[in-house]
């Protein structure tokens, strides 16, 4: 067994969440330089311009966009942790706001969703996900997501019969009404059976992979590669203004379900694919 503290946790998730707002991960700006090569015209300049934001975000230590994101928290909790000073979500919920304070990032949080609406100051309440682990270790993964690419993400119970051309169909015309909205390139995750609320979970955590990392399972791979394909076709193109990439890539993530469901969630991600870890 091993002990935890409470401020370890805490300055984990400050750090975290702060680096993931000015620092974008490898694997996304080398797929943004990637498209970058490919594309022309007015597509090619609207790409040089997110990449050169990204420059001066990492030399001036800002972020890399005003819509800092509401944090969501994947915990990995090893069951040989022990934690004695409270509730472990007091302790994220204590990082989040001293990033936030420290970091001068946007309070987007608001404490009601319809009626008061009133902006909690600090980014908290966050989205939390917790799970257990085999082991010694806490694992923790931060992203930030604005509600620009989150406001275009869908959820649909497919029946059974609608089959791969139902998913095929539904992620395709997510990412048509989607449009420019969303500020692309974008990366597409998409979450496959388990039920209502594990597709949505499933396409959240898709966009943790590494940008163009397949599926282990080959059949998802090339399922992948075709969404990608299709979507890149659709003419879109960076921020809108048409061209070959609208999409860095389309990662799948899948989960056993009911024999009478066939739940599909896509979740969009702006080109900011925002994330940082560590391991404890």
């Amino acid at each position: 067994m091993r002990k935890i503290s409470k401020s370890e946790i805490v300055k984990a998730v400050k750090e975290l969440y702060t680096k993931a707002t000015v620092i974008l991960p490898q694997d996304v700006s080398e797929a943004l330089k990637k498209a970058y090569m490919q594309e022309k015209g007015i597509a090619k300049e609207i790409l040089w311009q997110i990449i050169e934001n990204q420059e001066i975000a990492l030399e001036d230590n800002i972020p890399l966009c005003q819509d800092t994101g509401i944090p969501v928290i994947f915990i990995e909790w090893g069951v040989e942790v022990v934690y004695e000073e409270g509730e472990p979500l007091d302790a994220i919920y204590e990082g989040v706001k001293s990033a936030t304070k420290e970091g001068y990032l946007r309070a987007s949080v608001v404490n009601d969703p319809i009626f008061e609406r009133k902006n909690t100051t600090d980014n908290t309440p966050c989205i939390v996900h917790f799970e257990l682990k085999k082991g010694d270790k806490v694992k923790i993964t931060v992203a930030p997501k604005g509600a620009g690419s989150e406001n275009m993400s869908a959820l649909k119970m497919l029946r059974p019969a609608d089959g791969l051309q139902g998913v095929l169909n539904f992620v395709l015309d997510t990412v048509k009404k989607a449009n420019g909205n969303p500020c692309p390139p974008i990366v597409v995750g998409v979450g496959v059976g388990g039920n209502f609320e594990i597709a949505a979970l499933l396409a959240k955590k898709a966009l943790l992979r590494k940008v163009g990392e397949p599926n282990k399972n080959p059949k998802y791979a090339e399922l992948e590669r075709k969404l990608l394909e299709e979507i890149n076709s659709l003419g879109i193109g960076p921020m809108g203004v048409g061209g070959g990439v609208t999409a860095l890539a389309v990662h799948i993530e899948y989960y056993p379900c009911h024999i009478a469901s066939l739940p599909v969630a896509v979740n969009i991600q702006c080109h900011s694919a925002r994330h940082a870890e560590v391991e404890l």
